[in-house]
């Protein structure tokens, strides 16, 4: 069994939200899962993990209709490089629970909030909402956010930018004005699902990192850097 004990002392609680709507099609969802594991894997991402003395509870979970949220890692705590690796071989495991539901952003950000009403005793809460579309289906972000405890939350975004039919060239203003949310909440974005791998390990390294007391918010990154 994965899961550490439920009130652990722990310095982050992190959720990883995946879009797995129809706009994702299976090649970009295997690029996006793919990518997913080598992020947490990569020599950098596993030294921001064990920066700290206290461990980071990690769970991750795959979202797409207002109904459709599939839990693929319940919390667990990561207190040892053996056990981040068999959460990656989990989720290099895991299998796409849907594929033909619409863009539900909102009930995604209320699955998540449940899920981390129930998350270990940690000092911060981040979620991660990672996605190639805007919301078109149900409630949006905005009203999410007045609906479902968030008080304390960062919520980041992993916007997956380059489709190529107009309703999403706005995708990264939309991300900006209403996903993005709390303290010190960024932006990252990978330029197509190839690019997920880089664009995932980035947001990690800096999610990870430790808090500088007194430091001041760093500005959205938008761009993809090496």
């Amino acid at each position: 069994m994965l899961a550490g004990p439920a009130l652990a002392e722990c310095r982050l609680a992190l959720v990883l939200a995946l879009d797995v709507s129809s706009s994702v099609d299976a090649a970009e969802d295997a690029l996006q899962r793919g990518g997913l594991v080598a992020a947490l894997t990569a020599p950098e991402v596993e030294a921001a993990f064990f920066a700290g003395d206290d461990p980071v509870a990690l769970a991750v979970y795959e979202w797409s209709g207002r109904y459709n949220q599939e839990l693929l890692l319940d919390w667990t705590l990561i207190d040892s490089r053996e056990r981040l690796l068999l959460v990656a071989e989990r989720l290099a495991r895991s299998i796409r629970s849907h594929n033909d539901f619409p863009t539900a952003m909102g009930y995604a950000l209320g699955y998540g909030s449940r899920l981390l009403q129930r998350a270990p005793g940690c000092l911060y809460q981040t979620l991660d909402m990672a996605g190639d579309g805007q919301n078109n289906e149900g409630f949006g972000p905005m009203l999410a956010y007045e609906e479902f405890p968030f008080d304390g939350v960062t919520v980041n975004g992993l916007v997956v930018n380059g489709a190529d039919y107009e309703a999403e060239t706005g995708l990264i203003a939309f991300y900006q004005a209403q996903v993005l949310h709390g303290p010190g909440a960024f932006l990252e974005v990978a330029q197509g699902f190839e690019d997920y791998e880089r664009a995932m390990r980035r947001k990690l390294e800096r999610e990870l990192a430790l808090p500088v007391i007194g430091a001041l918010p760093a500005p959205a990154d938008t761009e993809p850097k090496g």
